[in-house]
């Protein structure tokens, strides 16, 4: 069967999309077990892959919302549904990206749970080590213990 050119294009994003999306979960998963890990150099290196795939699903979408402009379409999934409706084998893949849309944004809201559980681990850890340094030192440059004082400090009343 030939296809009209818009939706042959529709198809190329649809796979595309597909792909993409697939990929930007493994990275999700890998962004998981780094912050698990707690390896700040990995999770690092790992953003800028995924704000990379970001950009790029975020290209296939923008497209794909002109290409259903153009046919006078709103840019929703019964749209696409029916567009596709003779093409069997694309409306599954388009219903394998609403899935795997919706595990990324499951596994996003997670990762984005254990940044912030580490970051309030890090703060307490900060809190303790700068309450630590606020205490008199205990001992001297010599390695000799100094006494601490119990008494007021001359001017305090």
């Amino acid at each position: 069967m030939t296809l009209q050119p818009e939706l042959q294009r529709l198809v190329q994003l649809i796979d595309s999309e597909a792909i993409l999306l697939r990929s930007f979960l493994a990275l999700l998963e890998r962004e998981e077990a780094l912050l698990i890990a707690g390896d700040a150099d990995g999770l690092l290196a790992l953003s800028k892959e995924k704000t990379e795939r970001y950009h790029q699903l975020q290209r296939i979408h923008d497209d794909r919302a002109l290409l259903l402009g153009r046919l006078r379409r709103p840019n929703t999934a019964a749209s696409i549904h029916e567009l596709c409706q003779p093409l069997p084998d694309t409306r599954a893949r388009w219903d394998e990206i609403l899935n795997l849309a919706r595990e990324a944004q499951t596994r996003n809201t997670l990762n984005g749970k254990l940044i912030t559980e580490r970051m309030q681990n890090n703060q307490a850890a900060l809190s303790v080590l700068l309450n630590a340094a606020q205490q008199p030192q205990l001992y001297d440059s010599a390695g000799m213990a100094r006494p601490t004082s119990g008494g007021r400090h001359l001017g305090s009343a």
